[in-house]
C-alpha cells in the first residue's frame, strides 16, 4: 500500500507540531521519520494511523482519501516503544488477541488462529516462548512479540515508534539488523520514528528528516547523509566541524584561514558556516610555511580501528574534531600537546540568505 500526506497541518494550543508536510511513501519500502523530540514525527505516524486527526490536509492511502477513516478501518499495524503487551496473557495469546477481537463474521477459527500465532512465532525466531509471560521476557524478545502481534492482522502498513528506544545500544544494534531482513522479507509498507542517525541510516530505503513541524530533506540514506540540504541536516546527521566566517566570490575566510566555496561565487561579503566532518580531516605535522590550519592536539582516544583526535586550533582556541585510522595514527607516531597542521578534505559551505 502506497501511503501519501497532502499539506498536513496540526497545532496542539500555540504550538505547531506539523506545517503543510506533504510526503509519500512508496508502496513496500521502510521509510524513517528522523528528527529531534518534538519535530513532529510521532504526531504524524499517529495522523497516519488515526489515532489523531489533522486541522487540515489529507491521508491518501492507495490514492484514496482515508482522512475520515477509523483506525480499525485502515489496515495499520503498530508497534510503540514500550511494547503495550498485556502482562496477564501469554505471549500466544497477546498475538492472538487482535485475530480473537476481529467482528464474528471475519474472526479465523480457532485452528487457523493456532496456525497463525504459530507461523509468526517462528518468524520472530521467538516459538519457544508461547506459554511466557512478558514479564519474564527480555526487553528484545518483548519487542519481537509486539511486532508479532502487530503482523497477526496482516496489517497493509507497518508503523513504528521508536520501538528500539527503550533497548540498550546492543539489543537495538541487533534488532534493527533483524527488522531490515524481516521487512525484506515481508515487503509491508513501513514507516520507523526514530531520533536515532546511526539507526535511520542502516535500516531505512528512504530517510525523511524532520525538524520544527517540517521537513527538511527526502532521500536514500546514503544521498541524505553525503548531500545534506541544509545546515540542520548535516549538523543532525553525526558529528560535524563548523567553520564560520565571511563568503566573499566563491571564498570562506574564517579566522583567517580561507575555504574554496564554488557553489557561491555571486555572494557578496555574505555570512556563512562551513561543515566538514571528522573523518574529512586531513593531518600532518606541523611544518613551516605549511598550509591548513594550524593545532594543537589535546587528546587522542586510539582504541580500535580508528583514532579519534580532539584539536584546539591556534588563532581562536575552537577544537576540532578529527577521526583517522589507527594505522595511521600510529604511523605518524602523534604525541598530546604536539602542533600539527590539518586540512578539510572535503567541506561543504552554507550562506545564510536571511542576513
Amino acid at each position: 500500500m502506497g501511503i501519501e500526506v497532502k499539506n498536513i497541518h496540526k497545532r496542539f494550543g500555540n504550538f505547531i507540531a506539523l506545517d503543510d508536510v506533504s510526503l509519500n511513501f512508496p508502496a513496500g519500502e521502510l521509510t524513517a521519520l528522523l528528527g529531534p523530540s518534538g519535530c513532529g514525527k510521532t504526531t504524524l505516524l499517529r495522523i497516519i494511523a488515526g489515532l489523531e486527526r489533522p486541522d487540515s490536509g489529507q491521508v491518501l492511502l492507495d490514492n484514496e482519501d482515508a482522512s475520515d477513516r477509523h483506525v480499525r478501518e485502515r489496515q495499520v499495524g503498530f508497534v510503540f516503544q514500550h511494547y503495550a503487551l498485556f502482562k496477564h496473557m501469554t505471549v500466544f495469546e497477546n498475538i492472538a488477541f487482535g485475530l480473537r477481537v476481529k467482528p464474528r463474521a471475519l474472526r479465523p477459527s480457532e485452528a487457523q488462529i493456532r496456525d497463525k500465532v504459530k507461523q509468526l512465532l517462528e518468524l520472530v525466531q521467538l516459538d519457544w516462548l508461547a506459554d511466557r509471560y512478558p514479564p519474564q521476557l527480555s526487553g528484545g524478545q518483548r519487542q519481537r512479540i509486539a511486532l508479532a502481534r502487530a503482523l497477526a492482522v496482516e496489517p497493509r502498513v507497518l508503523l513504528l515508534d521508536e520501538p528500539f528506544g527503550a533497548l540498550d545500544a546492543k539489543v537495538r544494534k541487533e534488532l534493527r539488523r533483524w527488522l531490515r531482513r524481516l521487512h525484506d522479507d515481508l515487503h509491508v509498507t513501513s514507516i520507523f520514528v526514530t531520533h536515532d542517525q546511526e539507526e535511520a541510516l542502516e535500516v531505512a530505503d528512504q530517510i525523511v528528516v524532520m525538524n520544527k513541524g517540517v521537513v527538511e530533506q527526502i532521500g536514500a540514506p546514503r544521498d541524505v547523509y553525503n548531500h545534506p540540504a541544509s545546515p540542520f541536516v548535516y549538523g543532525f546527521l553525526g558529528n560535524v566541524n563548523l567553520f564560520h566566517g565571511r563568503v566573499h566570490e566563491g571564498v570562506l575566510e574564517s579566522g583567517g584561514v580561507t575555504f574554496d566555496a564554488p557553489d557561491h561565487a555571486s555572494a557578496q561579503d555574505a555570512t556563512g558556516v562551513g561543515f566538514v566532518r571528522p573523518h574529512d580531516i586531513e593531518i600532518d605535522r606541523y611544518t613551516p610555511g605549511a598550509e591548513g590550519i594550524i593545532v594543537k592536539l589535546r587528546r587522542a582516544h586510539a582504541i580500535g580501528p580508528l583514532a579519534q583526535l580532539d584539536l584546539e586550533r591556534d588563532d581562536n582556541r575552537e577544537i576540532i574534531e578529527a577521526v583517522i585510522p589507527n594505522e595511521r595514527f600510529a604511523q605518524l607516531n602523534l604525541k598530546e600537546g604536539e602542533t600539527l597542521v590539518v586540512r578539510p578534505k572535503r567541506l561543504r559551505v552554507f550562506v545564510d540568505e536571511s542576513v
